[in-house]
């Protein structure tokens, strides 16, 4: 057992789930945690005063106790972010059947020594000392780099370095990325805004294989094409097309991985007409023709 003090990670495994530590150094930890049985599997853990806290829910589901009275459950493809600077928060966390969750903690101070100051609101002094917490759904480019930590097989000596670098890619997808969803939201003053903007966003991503032009985006949600281009941009560091591009280029890539589609097929799948199209801009993005992607996933 390592010092639970150190870390926000008090482990206590059942015969029924397991918990790994994959890095840990200085201010930062990355962890796994399975439940791949058909019981409850109960972990103790702490919300570690002044640490910064994301969960990733891959699959499955798991309940947050924060003592007698209340709890929050995270569902699949969902991700907590807890920063409490005034104490620690002891809790049980409850795994249903067939979950898996990756925790990965990090101090304030090591987060400004990443991030220019003026980047991320909590990264403000004025804001340090102020309770923060975030829901979002996880973004497919995010859930490509979580599976992986479940899947890769390395060698001893190769997992130090691996893993240091999936913490800083995960921090740089989840902060390029930002879906503010609570009620009190610490990236946006405007609240009716953030809401609007999301919820031009779940309306774009669920109508991907017909999207709607700006204007008409802007109509469902009710507000006007500046408010929805200046605000989408500042949310999701992107502008609209551009973000579900990436969506479907992210999607298509999960399409060809599971093996069940050619690349014609995951091409239709996300909305495109003209296969060529697809292949064109799958190559912009990742570097090789998706092909040549089926190729090199079937030869590792």
């Amino acid at each position: 057992m390592r010092d639970s003090v150190k870390h926000p990670f008090i482990q206590e495994n059942t015969q029924n789930g397991s918990f790994s530590l994959l890095y840990e150094k200085d201010d930062i930890t990355l962890a796994l945690t399975e439940n791949d049985t058909v019981t409850l599997q109960s972990v103790s853990h702490k919300i570690s005063k002044g640490i910064i806290h994301f969960y990733f829910c891959l699959s499955g589901t798991a309940v947050f106790h924060f003592g007698p009275h209340y709890s929050r459950e995270i569902g699949k493809q969902k991700n907590y972010f807890f920063y409490n600077p005034d104490t620690d928060l002891p809790f049980a966390l409850t795994l249903a059947p067939e979950t898996k969750m990756v925790l990965m903690t990090i101090s304030l101070q090591r987060l400004h020594q990443l991030f220019v100051s003026d980047a991320l609101p909590i990264l403000n002094p004025a804001n340090s000392n102020q309770k923060f917490y975030d829901e979002k759904d996880i973004p497919a480019s995010l859930m490509l780099v979580l599976n992986q930590l479940f899947t890769i097989q390395l060698s001893e000596s190769a997992q130090k370095l691996f893993y240091q670098g999936k913490v800083y890619e995960l921090l740089s997808l989840y902060f390029s990325h930002r879906q503010p969803d609570s009620e009190a939201c610490p990236f946006l003053k405007d609240q009716e805004t953030v809401r609007k903007i999301k919820q031009a966003k779940d309306y774009l991503l669920k109508n991907m294989e017909t999207s709607p032009t700006l204007k008409e985006l802007a109509k469902v949600v009710s507000v006007n094409e500046h408010q929805l281009k200046v605000g989408f941009k500042e949310i999701y560091g992107q502008t609209v097309h551009s973000f579900l591009l990436d969506h479907k280029l992210d999607q298509s890539r999960l399409l060809l991985d599971s093996g069940k589609y050619l690349v014609n097929e995951a091409a239709y799948q996300i909305g495109y007409n003209n296969p060529s199209h697809f292949i064109a801009a799958f190559k912009k993005k990742f570097g090789v023709t998706p092909k040549k992607y089926l190729m090199q996933t079937s030869a590792g």
